[in-house]
């Protein structure tokens, strides 16, 4: 098979790079085990989180092989990812069924990941937005940083935790 020639089982540390912002995508991979994250700095050198990446999920700092990454992705823990060469990859696109399928459900699953993150960040107050982020991404809440998270929905560490502590009491009632 194809698909199973092309990568290979590559170990990332907590706090490693899988990608600079900047640099070339020349790789594409499949977290098997671990959460990563995709953040951008701006001009007064904030990280601000722009998506989680977590078991299963694809991870790709661009849809266009070769181009610069608008954004760095990073390990939040030890992560196991099954890597391969990108351009590689996408030559078969299109002529082996199991590379297309695989790439068109992982980009359509980034394609609504990053639609549901916009309308939630001009939409929605900070309560929404957290609960929101449970849907999305359930097992994370204890595995990453609660700055990563409030920087990821658009709000402030103290936002977050009004936020968590509002929906606990919701859940209580």
């Amino acid at each position: 098979m194809i698909i199973e020639s092309l990568h290979n089982i590559e170990t990332i540390q907590n706090e490693e790079f899988f990608l600079k912002c900047g640099n070339p995508c020349t790789r594409i991979g499949r977290l098997m085990k671990g959460v990563m994250r995709g953040f951008v700095t701006d001009d007064d050198g904030n990280e601000i989180t722009t998506h989680f990446y977590r078991e299963g999920d694809m991870v790709i700092g661009s849809y266009i092989p070769n181009a610069n990454a608008p954004v760095s992705i990073q390990a939040l823990d030890e992560c196991e990812v099954l890597m391969a060469d990108y351009s590689a990859v996408m030559s078969h696109l299109n002529k082996d069924q199991d590379i297309t399928e695989v790439i068109t459900v992982a980009f359509q699953k980034l394609n609504i990941q990053l639609q549901s993150r916009l309308v939630a960040l001009q939409n929605l107050d900070s309560l929404e937005k957290y609960e929101l982020f449970l849907k999305e991404y359930p097992n994370l809440i204890n595995r990453i940083p609660h700055y990563y998270i409030a920087s990821f929905l658009g709000i402030t560490p103290t936002q977050l935790s009004r936020a968590r502590k509002q929906f606990i009491n919701k859940c209580k009632r």
